[in-house]
């Protein structure tokens, strides 16, 4: 049957933030179809670069793999959201260079997880849950060219991608502002299910699950 692992960061891997309650990989093993196998090779605080190192642990019988990562790529670009600048579009100049950076990155990344299973499932940045509005409403917009990058090569692969803004869109779906509760995890482990257990008969066409 089939072996699922999921990769990336503190999005999969967030037991130290539940407080005691289930983490992501136990909610996505309650959810499983009988005789399926699930396996955490995510690891908290993981970057686009660093990811590719949970390729070389991969348990030799994995066949379905779930990747979520680049939010802690994101927050390297943080300062980006208090630099002064005298005009707009400077703004919008400096965030679209550090998309189009982070894209390369990810492009880059992507091919080796693609050889081991072309029905890979990659995962969008989820918003976060700021206590700020203000900041909360400017990091969502920023955030936006970051998705959009992802989004766009998902659809370039036909792979399915899970929107996580539509996934943890409440504030019950975050132990802090940046790491998913358990609350917010099982929510993830339900959209993790679905992505993955397909009819085989599903053409290869890109698709989105929210």
């Amino acid at each position: 049957m089939a072996h699922l692992v999921l990769l990336g960061d503190s999005i999969f891997d967030n037991g130290a933030y539940t407080g005691g309650g289930p983490a992501v990989i136990a909610q996505v093993r309650t959810r499983m179809p009988v005789g399926w196998r699930a396996t955490l090779a995510a690891v908290d605080g993981s970057t686009i670069a660093s990811v590719a190192a949970q390729l070389a642990k991969l348990p030799a019988d994995a066949d379905r793999l779930v990747l979520s990562v680049g939010g802690n790529d994101v927050l390297r670009h943080a300062e980006l959201l208090e630099r002064p600048v005298s005009r707009s579009a400077q703004a919008v100049a400096m965030i679209g260079h550090a998309a189009r950076g982070f894209e390369a990155a990810y492009r880059a990344m992507l091919p080796p997880f693609l050889q081991l299973d072309r029905r890979l499932a990659i995962c969008t940045i989820y918003s976060g849950n700021f206590s700020d509005a203000d900041f909360q409403r400017v990091a969502s917009v920023a955030l936006s060219p970051f998705n959009d990058a992802i989004i766009r090569i998902g659809v370039e692969h036909g792979l399915t991608i899970i929107d996580l803004r539509l996934v943890c869109n409440e504030p019950a779906d975050y132990a802090n502002p940046i790491e998913p509760s358990s609350i917010g995890g099982a929510k993830i482990a339900g959209a993790i299910i679905r992505a993955v257990t397909e009819d085989e008969t599903w053409s290869r066409s890109a698709r989105i699950i929210g």
